[in-house]
């Protein structure tokens, strides 16, 4: 069977709500030791926000309506480096339907409506997203750039989001574990 062939009839397995776990070898700034939930997967490409990069910015300091609800930290967190200037609002959510993701008990918020109307949940604020196009992340995941895992929505509400790299590799165990505990920089081990 040809190359082709098999390419055509193999069944593509679609990772909409898993994790991305930055490998070390992975060396962009934009991810070194992130942890990115994965919100859409399919042939058109991919897109998740980065979940434990909080910043400095009070979410007060822009949405001060919503400061009851948010998870703390209740900081504005790096999501990506595409459209920084676009907020992203994920909250607890076990409804079904539109504003859901394909993370079970995670769902959209849209920051611009009035916050009485949605259910109970806290609610967290991402500026930008990490986008990917049409097989650029599978590329990536076969050169190791990313470990993939199942997400929770408990990871991305996590109070303590700098220690969630190391915490997301070393609930898989084995090999993969092992990597939770490598400094930045392994030369100076």
């Amino acid at each position: 069977m040809s190359e082709a062939v098999r390419a055509n009839i193999r069944e593509v397995d679609y990772l909409s709500g898993q994790l991305l776990v930055a490998s070390p070898r992975l060396v962009d700034p934009n991810f070194v030791r992130t942890v990115v939930v994965l919100l859409n997967h399919d042939g058109q490409g991919a897109m998740g926000v980065v979940i434990n990069r909080p910043s400095e910015m009070p979410v007060a300091d822009y949405l001060p309506e919503w400061v009851d609800r948010l998870a703390p930290p209740d900081v504005v967190f790096y999501g990506g480096p595409v459209e920084q200037t676009v907020a992203i609002g994920l909250r607890e959510s076990f409804e079904t339907g539109v504003n859901t993701t394909p993370v079970q008990g995670l769902g959209m918020v849209d920051l611009g409506e009035d916050q009485e109307d949605l259910a109970e949940g806290r609610v967290r604020v991402f500026a930008g997203y990490a986008g990917w196009g049409p097989g650029q992340l599978e590329e990536e995941i076969e050169e190791e750039s990313w470990i993939t895992a199942p997400a929770f929505a408990r990871d991305v509400f996590s109070p303590v989001p700098g220690d969630l790299w190391a915490a997301v590799l070393s609930r898989q165990g084995g090999q993969i574990a092992l990597l939770a505990s490598m400094p930045l920089d392994p030369e100076l081990n």
